[in-house]
């Protein structure tokens, strides 16, 4: 596959910025060779600079839910940039998106909004501790949460994948209230608790551990953590910035029946502009200033065309149709119907081709999220996930790669699916795995 310009771009990019990237996990480090470059997107598929078209699973993350520029999407950014970009001043989509939220979350009575899913989770754990007036937080081993410097202890994401999940320039002070506790282990949190007696503020998690790859709460986990939580005084934080509106309209705690204390927003939301959220029980976030004494604040949040992508994300997948929104068999529950199929297709090929090539791998997945891991053991936390033979994964991306097919390039990554994947897409990325898989 000819990536002529895609090379030189990065060797400029390398002149002027850190790694040739503004974010790490894009550099290929984790699977060798240059990233490359894109200029044009829709749909499933992206093209880069050199003309190559490729299907793509990564889709900015996780936003592109309703695939590559969506027309409704792109309509709605341009009719609220030429009203202005940016004001600085409360504007109407605010109160419109909040308003949705609040509708979609049942969890949620307010939300405030931020520019990034890191300010979210940031603000979100400030305030947990304002609220109980408490310092210690759980997080769990292998999930990510932005690069907040408390929260940046044994973390998933670009962090894992490079192997160094502390960073330095963290003070060993700021981490000092973070308490990790392996994912799915019950024990494990029990035991912090009885160790930490009205010290916990509350505990953070991704429902679905999206950060180091794939892998899904055992079942009545996330139950435990609501239960355990309630009982010390603690709240429970569910960073939903992958999950929300991705996995249900009301997110993971839909999907799993659990209401947290406080939840964190991202990426969907934003329709693939820069965005975030947090919200919760009215009563906790009547803390936040100016009502309370805990301090937020952001220059850009709300920003309307922002809001404006992301509402118009959320609006084409059936949110706003309220009296739709409780029949299992409207129609406003196609997109999430679709979503599923489209999953289930790619595991049950994805399985069938690694079994045919002799290839051992467990394929995870929940709704439209996804990870093959080359192990034969099953994968319920990071511990599990480290058992992955990586060479094995970096050989397979760079095959999948020049057969088409885009994934994200690090093992330690979830993949998306978005409503504009077709069968016939999956169908070439599974005939292309199995033809990848029997030269590994």
């Amino acid at each position: 596959m000819n990536r002529i310009q895609s090379d030189q771009l990065f060797v400029e990019a390398l002149k002027y910025i850190p790694g040739g990237v503004n974010s790490p996990v894009r550099a290929f480090r984790a699977v060798g060779g240059n990233p490359f470059f894109v200029n044009r997107a829709s749909g499933s598929r992206v093209w880069d600079v050199d003309g190559n078209e490729l299907i793509d699973y990564v889709l900015t993350w996780g936003p592109a839910i309703l695939g590559h520029a969506h027309p409704k999407i792109i309509a709605a950014v341009k009719a609220a940039a030429e009203l202005g970009t940016s004001f600085g001043i409360p504007n109407p989509l605010e109160v419109t998106m909040a308003r949705l939220i609040c509708g979609l979350v049942p969890s949620v009575q307010k939300v405030r909004m931020t520019s990034s899913g890191t300010e979210a989770c940031m603000s979100a754990i400030r305030l947990a501790r304002g609220f109980t007036k408490r310092d210690k937080i759980i997080k769990f081993d292998g999930c990510y949460h932005g690069h907040v410097d408390s929260l940046l202890v044994r973390a998933g994401s670009g962090a894992l994948t490079f192997g160094h999940p502390d960073s330095a320039g963290v003070p060993a002070a700021f981490t000092s209230h973070t308490i990790v506790a392996p994912y799915n282990d019950v024990d494990a949190v029990k035991a912090i608790f009885a160790a930490n007696q009205g010290q916990i503020a509350g505990i953070i998690v991704e429902p679905v551990p999206g950060n180091a790859g794939l892998y899904l709460p055992r079942p009545g986990y996330l139950e435990f953590l609501s239960e355990i939580t309630k009982a010390h005084g603690a709240l429970l934080i569910f960073d939903e910035v992958m999950t929300g509106f991705r996995l249900a309209r009301g997110g993971a705690q839909e999907r799993f029946g659990i209401t947290p204390d406080l939840s964190t927003f991202g990426k969907v939301i934003g329709g693939g502009l820069p965005v975030g959220a947090f919200g919760g029980r009215a009563e906790i976030m009547d803390c936040l200033a100016p009502l309370g004494p805990v301090y937020q604040a952001g220059t850009l949040s709300g920003n309307p065309v922002a809001m404006a992508a992301g509402l118009a994300n959320l609006q084409e997948l059936g949110a706003g149709r309220d009296a739709a929104l409780r029949r299992p068999d409207s129609a406003a529950r196609c997109p999430y119907q679709q979503l599923e199929e489209r999953g289930a297709q790619l595991e049950a090929g994805m399985k069938d081709a690694a079994k045919s090539a002799g290839v051992p791998v467990t394929f995870n997945r929940c709704g439209s999220m996804f990870c093959g891991y080359f192990t034969s053991q099953p994968v319920h936390n990071v511990a599990d996930a480290m058992h992955s033979d990586r060479e094995k994964f970096k050989k397979f991306f760079h095959g999948m790669l020049d057969a088409g097919v885009y994934l994200a390039p690090s093992q330690f990554e979830s993949g998306f699916l978005s409503t504009a994947h077709t069968a016939a897409d999956i169908e070439k990325t599974v005939g292309a795995a199995a033809k990848v898989m029997r030269t590994l």
